[in-house]
């Protein structure tokens, strides 16, 4: 794994942590047991990993284009 996949990865299990850690275990904190932890930790692979493949679209496709270097964000097919 290159250090760019795994600094994505952590930015992914860390986004996907402060999401789960602001919403769902304060409301989970007072069911929680084995079945709740297991569903947490369920989701949050799921939202690690659809982070992750979020990211390294965004930037795989940047990268392919090299629209990364030229600058050319334009958020129209058209040329101007």
């Amino acid at each position: 794994m290159t250090t760019d996949r795994a600094r994505r990865l952590a930015e992914s299990a860390c986004g996907a942590g402060l999401l789960l850690g602001l919403t769902a275990l304060p409301t989970a904190w007072r069911a929680l047991d084995g079945t709740v932890a297991a569903i947490l930790a369920g989701m949050l692979v799921a939202l690690t990993a659809a982070t992750y493949a979020l990211h390294a679209v965004t930037f795989d496709c940047l990268r392919l284009t090299a629209q990364r270097q030229d600058h050319n964000f334009s958020y129209t097919q058209r040329r101007e």
